[in-house]
């Protein structure tokens, strides 16, 4: 079977090591031909369908899931539809029209832009869920069988949370794996702190409203898997500032040469600021989760507003 994601590198970033006195990973998702760890996960559950006969994607996402939708129908040859509310940036609209996707802007909310894309799910098209499905959860999980074949022991585990499939994919692995003990540092922006606020309530609640620059982090409710994931697995709940985010970009752009997203930038940021004492021997992963719509130029005007 073709594949459409890439197997991402695996480096050893020595100023991050340096700076929290442990060996830091990163599993550089941000590589992903489509610039985010989504295309593992969306070009796994399209795959799926196409071999059950789909003939067409709809998607809701303006934000890298819907970019991935729109690389992966490109890649199968398979025609896609994007519905985006008004608020998605002329960038990530670009984005996906560049894979040559259809895009629709309607509505002033993801809420109205979702209920027409669902409207036009007849015949033999699907709807690509941006996170709450399994066949999603699937396809991330080869990101820690391939830490494993590179021989890398993971102690620690620290990656973002919008949605929550990228924490679905990485905890089912750990336990494929017999590898629940590894905690699992789950981060947040204060702004769209869904999973902290469901593990502090112990139950599966909605923020009333998200607010932040981290927009692909900006889900109002967790999935429930991920959720019910955080009951029972040793996951941690960081939450940072949008400002942590936009700082640890700049930070990881001069370090590493890489531009990402605040959404990836909240993880970066808990080992820029060292916000978890870890110790000399632990072996740190991060997943480097990327960011397709992001630009220097609107990184750098976040910084300013923060200034």
């Amino acid at each position: 079977m073709m594949s459409i994601s890439i197997q991402t590198p695996l480096i050893q970033s020595q100023v991050l090591s340096q700076k929290t006195g442990a060996t830091i990973w990163l599993k550089m998702e941000s590589a992903q031909p489509s610039g985010s760890f989504k295309l593992r996960s969306i070009s796994h559950a399209c795959m799926y369908h196409q071999q059950q006969g789909a003939e067409k994607f709809i998607s809701s996402s303006g934000g890298n899931a819907g970019i991935a939708v729109a690389y992966t129908g490109r890649k199968l040859g398979i025609p896609v539809t994007v519905v985006i509310p008004e608020t998605t940036s002329t960038r990530a609209k670009e984005l996906i029209e560049q894979e040559g996707a259809e895009v629709i802007v309607h509505g002033a909310s993801w809420t109205e832009a979702n209920a027409l894309a669902q409207s036009f799910v007849v015949g033999k098209a699907v709807f690509i869920h941006p996170f709450d499905d399994e066949l999603l959860w699937q396809g991330i999980m080869p990101i820690v069988d391939e830490v494993i074949v590179e021989g890398v022991r993971s102690t620690a585990i620290v990656l973002s949370v919008g949605g929550g499939s990228l924490l679905s994919g990485v905890a089912q692995a750990l336990q494929k794996h017999g590898l629940t003990h590894i905690p699992i540092y789950a981060v947040e922006t204060t702004g769209t702190a869904s999973l902290h606020a469901a593990m502090h309530a112990k139950q599966w609640v909605k923020l009333p409203q998200v607010t932040g620059i981290s927009t692909t982090l900006a889900a109002q409710q967790v999935c429930h898997n991920a959720f019910e994931l955080s009951q029972k697995l040793n996951i941690q709940s960081v939450v940072v500032s949008d400002a942590d985010t936009v700082h640890a970009c700049l930070n990881f752009v001069d370090d590493h040469r890489v531009l990402v997203e605040p959404a990836c930038g909240a993880s970066l940021s808990v080992l820029y600021q060292q916000k978890i004492q870890f110790h000399a021997d632990d072996q740190v992963l991060v997943i480097v989760c990327g960011g397709a719509s992001i630009t220097l130029k609107s990184l750098l005007a976040y910084a300013d507003v923060m200034a």
